[in-house]
């Protein structure tokens, strides 16, 4: 295990988890706080963090309420990106940190951007994968028409078969082995030794109680706050159906100074282990304190 296991509590109570991993040697740096998708957790970044770590700064990757081994809400109407920026913020009080940087996978982005707009100066420098102020219709349709829904996974074969169903069409080049160690990042064993998904399926209550309004939201207000005052740097999958290539040119015209890479082959959203999205995050962080 290359992190040590941290926990701390929400403004409501709840208990939650985050993966921390300790800065190589070398000068003090910021850190950074990773934050993953809709219906992930924090091994998403298993990869790429202990990378960032061994550069020399602290990462600390977060399993947002709900998810991993972080405590499932009582009241599923606090799965929401302004709640989440909330337990983001008592994650850096907890921890003693005023400022950081955060690499946030599509939800975790959203949530970075509602962080910007509650305490502007905790955020230091951004980066957002595969995410925008707004978003393609069809790609959060189809994120939503399985999210929370029950699966039945008898095996981990099964579980295998399950992400390559729902995310195949973002990684058409994985091989059985890449979709294995797919479904042990996103799959739990559960009690009985078959394999659960590791996330409560009531995050999908606020998404189908609002309905179509949840498909169309703007929050190109934030973007321009997060990304015009802090150097930021935006991946995107070149296949995405999340963030379309004309939402990200609107996003680069918004912000001229934005970082952006385009990682080829790959949908929504990059899991940032490929050559390009590695070489562009290192780039970037090279030029943040």
């Amino acid at each position: 295990m290359t992190y040590a296991e941290r926990r701390w509590t929400s403004p409501d109570g709840l208990s939650l988890f985050a993966r921390d991993h300790a800065p190589g040697p070398g000068p003090a740096r910021l850190p950074v706080i990773a934050i993953h998708g809709l219906t992930r957790n924090s091994a998403d970044f298993e990869d790429v963090a202990p990378r960032i770590a061994q550069s020399g700064r602290r990462v600390i990757a977060v399993d947002v309420r709900g998810r991993g081994r972080s405590d499932r809400a009582p009241d599923p109407m606090t799965y929401q990106p302004k709640v989440y920026a909330r337990d983001m913020l008592a994650l850096m009080d907890h921890l003693g940190l005023a400022r950081a940087v955060f690499l946030g996978t599509s939800m975790g982005g959203l949530i970075t951007m509602a962080v910007t707009a509650l305490r502007s100066r905790a955020v230091a420098a951004a980066i957002l994968n595969d995410i925008g102020p707004e978003v393609a219709k069809e790609g959060l349709a189809r994120i939503a028409a399985y999210t929370g829904l029950p699966v039945e996974t008898p095996d981990w074969a099964a579980a295998a078969a399950y992400v390559k169903s729902t995310n195949g069409v973002a990684f058409p080049h994985y091989d059985d082995a890449q979709w294995a160690a797919f479904a042990r990042r996103v799959f739990r064993e559960g009690p009985d030794g078959t394999p659960a998904l590791d996330y409560d399926p009531d995050i999908a209550v606020p998404i189908r109680s609002a309905g179509k309004a949840a498909l169309v939201p703007n929050l190109w207000p934030f973007f321009r706050r997060l990304a015009r005052g802090r150097p930021t740097l935006l991946v995107r999958g070149e296949t995405s159906d999340l963030l379309s290539a004309d939402i990200a040119a609107r996003m680069r015209k918004a912000a001229p100074k934005m970082a952006y890479v385009e990682v080829p082959g790959v949908g929504h959203a990059p899991m940032l282990d490929e050559a390009e999205a590695r070489s562009a995050i290192f780039a970037f962080l090279a030029d943040v304190p």
